[in-house]
């Protein structure tokens, strides 16, 4: 039974990438260290920031004590936050998707390897904050994507919300007492192979949409579309049978 799915972020909801990119790139430059377009959908798409500049010293392209990633962090986050003030765009069909399953009252959370406050943002911005009860960020969990830490704390969240007595949304097995979601009934919807292989790992399924990697390159998926108002709650549905 489909009783919730849990979204990425930037690549699903958002087209951001490509800001996420400049935003690392300004800061980088003050390091003469520049990603390529390339080598940011090769190797670092899907990290959190933090991970991002981790891996970038473990490659030995940014000389810098792990202790000083903080600042870098932050000065992206405030670039990035700058840049999505303007340019940050909700990707189509997103909005008929989300209203679908408000509809069908399918709990809907975000699992993001962003930070909240850059979260928030564009969702406040573009209306779409009622739509989902819960959002996980990178800066809630120790270990980003392609561990599943992040999918599961979402679906806790999400159990913390539909058990209690004030739930919504309401049970879709009719009536009874409210039983938490296990992870078969919740469908992860990424972007990455970094995303699927996270999902894969939290037992949860999975739908792959191609607005950042070719569909061969989405393999690990369960179904693969290229827009989201493409899926019937009956695809959702059977997904989770």
């Amino acid at each position: 039974m489909l009783r919730a799915v849990i979204f990425d972020f930037d690549g699903v909801i958002t087209d951001t990438e490509a800001l996420h990119l400049r935003a690392f790139n300004q800061v980088l430059a003050e390091h003469s260290v520049e990603i390529t377009q390339k080598q940011y959908y090769d190797d670092y798409l899907g990290l959190t920031d933090l991970d991002c500049f981790k891996l970038l010293i473990r490659q030995g392209r940014l000389g810098l004590d792990c202790q000083a990633i903080g600042n870098l962090v932050n000065e992206k986050n405030r670039i990035f936050e700058e840049l999505a003030k303007t340019e940050a765009v909700i990707i189509e069909g997103v909005d008929d998707f989300l209203q679908m399953l408000k509809q069908n009252d399918v709990a809907m959370a975000i699992c993001s390897g962003a930070l909240l406050p850059e979260i928030e943002l564009i969702l406040d911005q573009s209306r779409l904050r009622p739509f989902f009860s819960v959002i996980v960020s990178a800066d809630q969990i120790q270990r980003g994507k392609p561990h599943p830490e992040g999918f599961l704390l979402a679906l806790q969240k999400l159990n913390d919300t539909v058990i209690s007595p004030q739930a919504c949304p309401r049970p879709r097995s009719g009536a009874g007492i409210q039983t938490p979601i296990s992870p078969s009934e919740c469908i992860i919807i990424e972007d990455s192979p970094w995303g699927l292989q996270a999902a894969k790992a939290a037992g949860m399924h999975n739908i792959a949409v191609t607005n950042s990697y070719d569909a061969d390159q989405l393999q690990l998926a369960e179904r693969i579309v290229t827009r989201l108002d493409a899926l019937s709650l009956n695809d959702l549905e059977e997904l989770c049978a």
